[in-house]
């Protein structure tokens, strides 16, 4: 059984409350097809959760099969120093088949971000350290595909169908709901 190997801080983009009685952690790629279908799902499930839940999305590119997904991941970071990344977050999921530097530039305008702060951060590589270490820090804790998710730092080796993940959550929070 594989364990998340680093801990959730304040590094990470979380959403949901920090005292959840269940934190969902999520190592995907923007441009994998998986994740493109995982998204909505996941999405469903924060909504089922709400309050139950925290979830956090770590970078996991996989830059040889994924040409746009590392730059992906840093534009989602450009937008995170700005207090938008869950916006980018969606922009980048719901345009997957458009992902590219168009894309980018419109979404950050779209969020009223600067096209030319983004292009600066693209080039000089920026936010390539946050996408790494989110990386490094899935295969340490065992990632080899995307999307892998953590429930509680235990590895779900199920699939992401609502009713195997949700239902993951849902043993989870039973176990560990007061008697």
């Amino acid at each position: 059984m594989a364990t998340l190997r680093v801990p959730v801080t304040l590094h990470d983009h979380v959403e949901g409350p920090l005292n959840a009685a269940v934190t969902l952690v999520e190592y995907g790629d923007y441009e994998c097809p998986h994740c493109g279908l995982a998204h909505p799902i996941v999405n469903l499930i924060r909504r089922h959760f709400v309050s139950r839940l925290s979830f956090v999305f770590r970078h996991f590119p996989l830059s040889q099969a994924h040409p746009n997904a590392d730059a992906a991941a840093q534009t989602a970071e450009f937008a995170g120093a700005h207090d938008r990344f869950w916006q980018m977050h969606e922009g980048l999921y719901e345009n997957q088949n458009r992902l590219g530097l168009p894309l980018f530039f419109a979404l950050a305008g779209v969020l009223d971000l600067s096209e030319a702060e983004l292009r600066t951060a693209l080039i000089d590589r920026t936010y390539e350290p946050k996408v790494r270490a989110d990386f490094l820090g899935g295969v340490r804790s065992g990632v080899n595909g995307t999307p892998t998710f953590f429930i509680n730092g235990i590895r779900h080796d199920g699939s992401y169908a609502f009713e195997d993940l949700g239902g993951a959550i849902e043993a989870t929070l039973r176990a560990h709901a007061p008697l």
